[in-house]
């Protein structure tokens, strides 16, 4: 028996985004965005209201970074999502956040994400917010790879966010393997 909600903003699950832009005078600013992911083999997609410090910063400079929330961090990303950076400009110092301009987009990159991704804007909706942004580059912090260069999850603890409950969670244990575990299906027709 399945019980229906009508139509929700729900998808499991939900990475845990943190946009980077630069305001006047490059300020860094971080915004979480829980709505995202990729949206072609070199684009990503993020929902980012319109109102927001970051819809402008971004709509001014054209470039961004995704960064991925960790457990580590949990704290953090949490307040970057709460607190506008139209209402405190250092928010990013708050949170005790530390940027370094990207070496492919004109955007902060946060030291405490392993993992981000550099992008160019390739369109805003002024009405929705959907965000548009062309994957630059990809630079991942060499403690979360493993010893053949990987990304590694016993290393890198991303961020899932549960639209439900609201609470935010971490991915666990392998479950099986990619294009390999359905050859079990397809060997016994």
């Amino acid at each position: 028996m399945r019980k229906d909600f009508g139509p929700q903003t729900w998808l499991y699950p939900m990475p845990v985004l943190i946009i980077g832009t630069y305001g006047d005078g490059d300020q860094p600013n971080a915004m979480n965005a829980a709505w995202g992911g990729i949206h072609d083999h070199d684009q990503i997609a993020v929902c980012i209201d319109p109102p927001h410090k970051t819809a402008e910063n971004l709509q001014k400079k054209g470039f961004f970074t995704v960064s991925i929330g960790t457990a580590e961090k949990v704290v953090e990303c949490d307040y970057v999502g709460i607190v506008s950076g139209n209402d405190e400009e250092s928010k990013t110092e708050k949170a005790g956040l530390h940027a370094r301009r990207g070496a492919f987009a004109d955007a902060p990159v946060f030291d405490e994400f392993p993992m981000c991704l550099e992008c160019k804007l390739v369109s805003f909706d002024p009405r929705t917010g959907c965000t548009v942004g062309q994957i630059l580059n990809v630079s991942v912090d060499e403690e979360i790879l493993d010893e053949k260069g990987k990304i590694t999850l016993e290393k890198f603890h991303p961020l899932t966010y549960d639209p439900v409950t609201h609470n935010y969670h971490t991915i666990g244990a392998v479950a099986g393997k990619a294009f390999s575990d359905g050859k079990k299906i397809k060997e016994n027709k």
